[in-house]
């Protein structure tokens, strides 16, 4: 099953997708938490620090900013839960490490994958797109590049919800279905 799990910063995301990823490890799977966050100031260092102690020292822990597909395909098995958070900082990665490359060429090789997973998966990514316009044009391009992948995963998700002051508000499909 894949679970996308949307919202803004700080509406909840990652603590419900954490929690969907320990109702996983309650009937036995092993979570894999896939982190796409880089330390690159301080206050991201300190936001890195509160997810890092909000996770069970049980939860295996793979911390990858741009390669997380063959993250995926090495955790192709029905034993594990993946949670990957936050697919909103990997394509921010892949504009910052990757800038000539194609874009929905990366967004299909990770549907691809997500849709031939073994593995369940909870994908944690923002909503960008309820603010005014951006006034440059790599700002434009991100919102515009979120929006895109945001459509893309929900369209092969079987649950989704969007969180809003954290309260889960269910989009499609049901948390057990």
């Amino acid at each position: 099953m894949i679970h996308l799990v949307l919202g803004g910063a700080r509406s909840g995301k990652s603590g419900f997708a954490e929690k969907i990823a320990k109702q996983y490890a309650k009937n036995g799977k092993q979570v894999v938490y896939i982190a796409t966050a880089e330390q690159t100031d301080d206050e991201m260092m300190q936001r890195i620090q509160h997810h890092q102690q909000q996770r069970p020292n049980d939860w295996a822990i793979v911390e990858e900013a741009v390669e997380i597909v063959s993250v995926l395909q090495s955790y192709n098995d029905t034993h594990f839960v993946i949670l990957l958070d936050c697919l909103t900082l990997w394509l921010n990665n892949l504009l910052y490490y990757k800038p000539d490359q194609v874009l929905p060429d990366y967004y299909n090789q990770l549907t691809e994958t997500l849709i031939s997973l073994k593995s369940d998966v909870i994908l944690v990514a923002n909503e960008v797109g309820l603010g005014i316009i951006p006034d440059n044009a790599l700002s434009r391009q991100f919102v515009d590049e979120v929006g895109r992948l945001n459509q893309r995963l929900a369209q092969i998700a079987h649950h989704s919800v969007f969180m809003v002051a954290g309260l889960p508000m269910n989009l499609k499909g049901a948390l057990n279905d």
